[in-house]
């Protein structure tokens, strides 16, 4: 298995014996005979997954050793949310390719259930401290709260499926960085405000990038002697299963890659796509590539131009570019004339055609569909707030007598 964006073996395929365990995967081991490596559990719909969604699952893996992630299927999620933007097969390898899951479970039940942490041979469920709801309004995670087996990790400030939704459908420049604009206000008193209130949980806020976030989602990996160094560049807006298709077929160019994206600016991004690109601002781009586990290390702001003072800082030996369309830069030139003069450059065929365009195209031809799975959640997470205030309210006139 590929660890931090570097390199290591694959100890534990399909069928081999889990960490610290004596019995295959599937089968129950008895913690008095596994050794003492904590195993979690973390499970999601991860649809339209985001740099959230992977701070998530890196805080969890910061609880224990080794981590399994459940995702649900396409039905599961139809049934008590709405339809889903990406397909099953398209959200089991995105997870997959998240740099700290160590295994994923396909087709994961809705609800989490001690049966489900026994049969996994998992010590903790790990989930945000937002709330998921059944079709009924029922906690998912209540049975391993009671049972002492649940853990709880923050929440990533903005970000949020919502967010990013509303980003696409409005054609506007400024959509990331402008949250007075009227026309983003609307969108998320849409999407965000059910027809009782405002959930904590279901919102729009503004994304502040750190040091310490770039820190935490960094390998911290130098290259090694041996290694073949491989630089790609682009957008790598929205990241999406096209962009992790790309990237493995990229890692897989050499024994031992040293794979480094290239980011562009928002403004150099505008310039070559035009409309409301990008979708994620250069901070956000950086955090989403960041936690592919193909990736090695990236250059924030990169040159348009793949010149010679940068192929010789990071001592490029081979660049890649997919089959979309390389836009000339602004003089006109061709971007990689440099690594074609040199014979490092190689086109890549990942086998994958999907484009962040296409993804748009997705969200605003159901953009009704979302809307409506967007105020039933809303509406479910209101209830719960009236019931855990009501609660609140009886127990504290049960102290005062």
């Amino acid at each position: 298995m590929i660890k931090n964006g570097h390199h290591a073996t694959d100890d534990h395929q399909k069928g081999d014996a889990m960490p610290g365990c004596c019995k295959p995967a599937g089968e129950v081991c008895s913690p008095e005979k596994r050794k003492r490596l904590v195993r979690l559990w973390c499970d999601g719909c991860y649809d339209m997954v985001h740099y959230g969604h992977s701070n998530q699952l890196r805080q969890a893996k910061n609880m224990g050793d080794y981590l399994i992630v459940g995702v649900h299927t396409d039905a599961e999620i139809s049934k008590h949310k709405g339809p889903p933007v990406f397909t099953q097969e398209e959200r089991y390898k995105m997870v997959r390719a998240i740099k700290w899951v160590d295994e994923i479970v396909e087709g994961a039940p809705y609800v989490t259930t001690l049966e489900t942490l026994d049969k996994y041979n998992c010590d903790y469920c790990v989930h945000g401290d937002d709330i998921t709801l059944t079709v009924d309004g029922k906690d998912t995670y209540d049975e391993v709260k009671r049972a002492g087996r649940y853990k709880e990790c923050k929440r990533t400030q903005g970000v949020s499926t919502t967010d990013l939704v509303g980003r696409m459908l409005l054609m506007t420049k400024a959509h990331h960085s402008n949250l007075s604009n009227p026309d983003y206000q609307q969108h998320t008193d849409n999407f965000g405000k059910g027809p009782k209130g405002h959930s904590p949980w279901t919102g729009v806020s503004q994304f502040l990038q750190t040091s310490q976030k770039i820190i935490q989602f960094a390998s911290g990996e130098e290259p090694q002697p041996g290694d073949t160094i491989i630089y790609v560049a682009g957008a790598f807006d929205l990241f999406h299963i096209g962009h992790v298709d790309f990237l493995e077929m990229v890692y897989k160019q050499a024994e031992r890659p040293y794979v480094i994206v290239g980011l562009h600016f928002d403004q150099e991004v505008n310039r070559y796509k035009g409309k409301n690109y990008p979708i994620m601002n250069i901070h956000e781009r950086t955090l989403s590539v960041l936690a592919c586990r193909y990736v090695s290390e990236v250059v924030i702001g990169a040159p348009y131009a793949v010149g010679k003072d940068l192929l010789d800082h990071f001592k490029v030996d081979l660049v890649c570019h997919g089959k979309t369309e390389v836009f000339p830069d602004k003089d006109e030139s061709d971007p990689y004339a440099e690594a074609k003069r040199r014979g490092i450059f190689r086109t890549i065929n990942s086998g994958n055609n999907l484009t962040t365009d296409d993804i748009v195209q997705r969200i605003i031809e159901n953009r009704l569909q979302y809307e409506a799975r967007n105020e039933k959640k809303e509406a479910k997470e209101m209830a719960v707030i009236e019931a855990m205030k009501k609660r609140s309210l009886v127990i504290t006139v049960d102290v005062s007598f």
